[in-house]
């Protein structure tokens, strides 16, 4: 029997081999019309594994989820070759989202795409259904939810050598690079409920100009909780040595007009985190509100506006979104799906709420958003007036009748903008909360 010398180079013994196995190839496709489907089925199932034993190429799939949590490194990676695109790949897909200043070009599905490191070369391939297709609904319990997105995932092709070079250093590397092109390009999203959308979301930028210096509110309050969200934003190691998930809950209450939602905004831009508006209402069940919450990101803000959970919330079609469903996601197992999350709820009245939802580890902090006071007044006088020093004779008038009349900082803000004269706007301003005065009288 003819046997190879030991110092036969191993490339050769593969071609070889490779090359007896499209001798049985050949043999076996001859053959496919006069044999059984089940033998035929077996050899062709060894054949594949034959092949795939001396292959010198290895794939590496990276899917856009792991069930319902979606996959970081999938992100990472289509932020990270946005930056590689070159004349080398024919077709890139180019839009431009709602409000937004510049033009996303990605890598178009079945596209092919060469990145080098560390002098090997890489071969990424974008993977989606076929074009022009269309998910059908998935059925659950009987009824038909949502449609669902198809299902996309890359494939990262590269000589089994480097197996080890790949999974240990070029993925992780990929990982911290979307990040930082993440921070240089850095926008805040308003993401809202979307069930036709990748993770129930869509998203659109948050233009909004609120800030901490252009909030009329308390200014002992703004202190407050700037101090607390720089602690909490620094605070990695403390959680992560108390044991808890790395998440802050408030509390906004008070009339309306106060300033919660602006609140929120000035929140967003200080921290540059995503705002996710969660709408109970839009929620069909527990099982979609566990949905929502796992799809919302890192260096987030969950907001839940109008909150008045004093017991179970009924949708038109007779589903539940329990009180303990949300508890659960506030500060139970599930609160640990992320970092970094902060979760705001708003209500008009505290007073209406369940006792379990403000107990500390879910409502942390609990901010009143009141009346407009004078020193409120007059950060809006410098912002929409630009007056900035209180020696305009109306201020005094002004400060007397907010000592004793309930005017809401939207109210005030709502005369000031009738004109850009200050005196105008200031003696409209004095007239109305002298209407407002003499009204609390009768």
């Amino acid at each position: 029997m003819l046997s190879l010398p030991e110092n036969f180079a191993q490339p050769s013994r593969a071609v070889l081999s490779f090359a007896a196995t499209l001798v049985l190839s050949t043999v076996a496709l001859r053959l496919a019309d006069r044999l059984p489907d089940a033998v035929e089925t077996y050899l062709i199932s060894r054949l594949r594994s034959i092949t795939g034993r001396f292959s010198f190429q290895i794939t590496v799939l990276i899917r856009d989820s792991n069930g319902l949590t979606p996959n970081q490194l999938f992100d990472a990676a289509t932020v990270y070759l946005s930056t590689k695109l070159t004349q080398s790949v024919n077709r890139i897909d180019v839009h431009k989202p709602v409000q937004e200043d510049e033009l996303v070009v990605t890598i178009d599905r079945g596209q092919e795409l060469i990145d080098t490191f560390n002098g090997v070369k890489l071969k990424w391939v974008f993977v989606w259904g076929p074009a022009g297709s269309r998910p059908s609904p998935q059925k659950s319990d009987g009824k038909y939810s949502a449609a669902r997105p198809e299902p996309r995932h890359f494939e990262l092709r590269f000589p089994k050598r480097h197996r080890n070079l790949v999974l240990q250093f070029y993925l992780p590397w990929i990982l911290r690079r979307a990040k930082e092109i993440g921070e240089e390009r850095k926008a805040v999203k308003l993401h809202t409920v979307d069930y036709g959308g990748p993770n129930y979301w869509g998203s659109i930028n948050l233009n909004h100009p609120a800030t901490f210096e252009t909030l009329a509110m308390d200014a002992g309050a703004k202190a407050e909780l700037l101090e607390d969200l720089n602690a909490f934003v620094a605070g990695r190691e403390y959680y992560k040595r108390a044991g808890r998930s790395w998440k802050r809950g408030y509390l906004l209450y008070g009339p309306p007009g106060t300033g919660k939602s602006s609140l929120v905004a000035a929140m967003a831009n200080y921290l540059k985190f995503d705002v996710y508006d969660l709408d109970l209402n839009e929620v069909q069940c527990n099982s979609d509100l566990r949905r929502l919450l796992i799809g919302t990101g890192n260096k987030s803000i969950i907001v839940i506006e109008d909150i008045n959970f004093s017991g179970d919330s009924k949708t038109s079609d007779g589903d539940k979104i329990t009180l303990s469903g949300l508890l659960n996601f506030i500060d139970g197992l599930w609160s640990s799906c992320g970092d970094q999350r902060v979760i705001v709820f708003t209500t008009n009245h505290k007073d209406r709420l369940d006792p379990a939802l403000l107990r500390p580890g879910r409502m942390d902090m609990h901010i009143h958003m009141s009346y407009c006071s004078f020193n409120g007044f007059k950060t809006l006088a410098r912002n929409y007036l630009a007056l900035a020093q209180d020696e305009n004779p109306f201020f005094v008038e002004i400060e007397r009748l907010l000592e004793v009349v309930q005017a809401t900082p939207a109210e005030i803000a709502g005369e000031l903008m009738k004109s850009r004269d200050p005196e105008i706007a200031l003696r409209g301003l004095v007239k109305f909360l002298r209407g407002k005065l003499d009204e609390s009288k009768l």
